[in-house]
């Protein structure tokens, strides 16, 4: 069998494309909010309303795809929906505007997420699921790096004219969601059979008839999501311990190329050596950047951090889903992988939420100190429950 395959090559360039898209955005989001007047208390709201709603999305939306045991649907027009949301934000520049944008972003996320991943998950066997999602990981990350080089050179001849830049990450987008009109999805069913409607939550039913190493997996991600407050937090640290505007892009450009680099490795090593193995190493990484985050000032040490953060993110993104795939039947993957995430979005926005609040009300280092102590008590959950189960 061919481990990459046509659709997980299409899938991966369509989110390469989409990222380029995003990423252009990501690291002037803080800034370019902040000049429009958010405070850090109320990107922390955004960041965790957003994240709310995608989160909420993929757990409904996963339902919905296993119920109709479709895919490819919610994949193309969650891509265009994420699209077309760039749009929205370069024509005007309002809080209830940017609110409505960055909804539509994660709504658009949220349709595509669980079905995607489930895709990619029939596409390949238990044995590769980590070099697979690795290998998408890494071409999603190598947008994610791309996307802030444009950036620069386009804000080198256009400074802090942040709209046009809104409109240029259209294109991308756009793009990214013509490829999926390749895709071609196997073993589509002839008759939909939907025994009941599906409610808007109706996903966080499958707790009860989930497998148990599922349930204990699922328990230590939800407690990781309400201890993880949104990226930005790092890029405004950076901004707040006086680099520029330009500095903060490298930073987040230097742990994208990381990011990508190791994704696909990473996820070859995790078939061998055990998924489990592979995601405990990546939180012992998280708790290394984030309390050296909240002691330094040093730029190159923080820049040291962020290539860290890269390898976190290798070692348990596309990893964490593989591991829940592996733990599910194959009809079921696009409920599970959209129930952690729907929970986990509830915790990211009350993450989020706080982190802004201590921010505002104490200091900026005491987020970062909060969370490196919550990821040592999750990696500790991790090391006595799963300390007999060998993950592949």
């Amino acid at each position: 069998m061919k481990v990459i395959t046509r659709t997980i090559l299409l899938l991966s360039a369509v989110s390469l494309l989409t990222d380029i898209s995003s990423e252009m955005l990501y690291p002037i989001m803080p800034v370019y909010l902040q000049s429009i007047g958010f405070s850090a208390l109320l990107i922390g709201i955004l960041e965790g309303f957003a994240e709310a709603t995608a989160g909420l999305s993929k757990g409904y939306f996963g339902k919905l795809s296993d119920s109709y045991q479709r895919r490819l649907p919610f994949v193309q027009f969650g891509y265009t929906l994420s699209a077309f949301s760039k749009l929205m934000l370069g024509l005007y520049a309002a809080t209830g505007w940017v609110f409505a944008a960055r909804t539509v972003d994660r709504l658009g996320k949220g349709i595509r997420t669980s079905a995607r991943d489930a895709l990619l998950s029939s596409e390949t066997t238990p044995e590769h699921k980590g070099k697979v999602f690795g290998f998408h990981r890494s071409a999603d990350t190598i947008g994610a790096a791309l996307g802030p080089i444009l950036a620069i050179i386009y804000l080198y001849y256009y400074p802090a004219q942040y709209s046009t830049l809104f409109i240029i990450a259209f294109v991308p987008g756009v793009l990214g969601a013509f490829v999926t009109l390749l895709i071609k999805e196997k073993n589509v069913p002839t008759t939909h059979t939907v025994k009941s409607s599906t409610s808007f939550f109706s996903f966080l039913l499958y707790w009860k008839d989930s497998p148990s190493d599922f349930r204990a997996l699922a328990f230590g991600l939800i407690f990781f999501a309400i201890i993880n407050s949104s990226d930005l937090f790092i890029l405004l640290m950076i901004k707040y311990r006086g680099a520029s505007d330009l500095r903060v892009i490298q930073a987040y450009i230097l742990y994208n190329l990381v990011y990508a680099l190791a994704a696909y490795p990473f996820g070859i090593i995790a078939d061998k050596l055990g998924l489990k193995r592979m995601f405990m190493f990546g939180i012992g990484i998280f708790v290394i950047v984030y309390a050296g985050i909240a002691i330094t000032n040093n730029y190159l040490l923080i820049c040291l951090l962020l290539a860290l953060y890269g390898i976190y993110a290798a070692a348990t993104e596309g990893i964490g889903k593989a591991w829940v795939t592996n733990l599910v039947p194959k009809e079921q993957t696009a409920t599970a992988i959209g129930f952690i995430n729907g929970v986990s979005s509830i915790a990211s926005l009350i993450s989020s939420a706080l982190a802004g609040l201590l921010w505002s009300v104490f200091s900026p280092e005491i987020p970062f100190y909060v969370s490196a102590c919550g990821a040592i008590v999750v990696l500790i959950y991790f090391m006595v429950r799963f300390r007999k189960v060998q993950v592949v």
